[in-house]
């Protein structure tokens, strides 16, 4: 799993992610994450890398 920055442009993506967002209800935007997740967890595609991130997150202070 990279915990390193590996964003090529992790402002310009920040920005289209609240851009996304814009207009959405709450229910619409938890949705939109889900799918966002899936998608990018496709491009991931390995299980172990995956469930390690998952650990990881759980792990971040709230």
């Amino acid at each position: 799993m990279k915990t390193a920055l590996n964003f090529q442009d992790p402002d310009t993506f920040y920005e289209q992610l609240l851009d996304a967002h814009q207009g959405l209800s709450a229910e619409e935007s938890q949705l939109l994450n889900a799918r966002l997740i899936l998608l990018l967890a496709n491009q991931v595609g390995d299980a172990r890398v995956l469930g390690e991130c998952v650990a990881a997150a759980l792990e971040m202070p709230k």
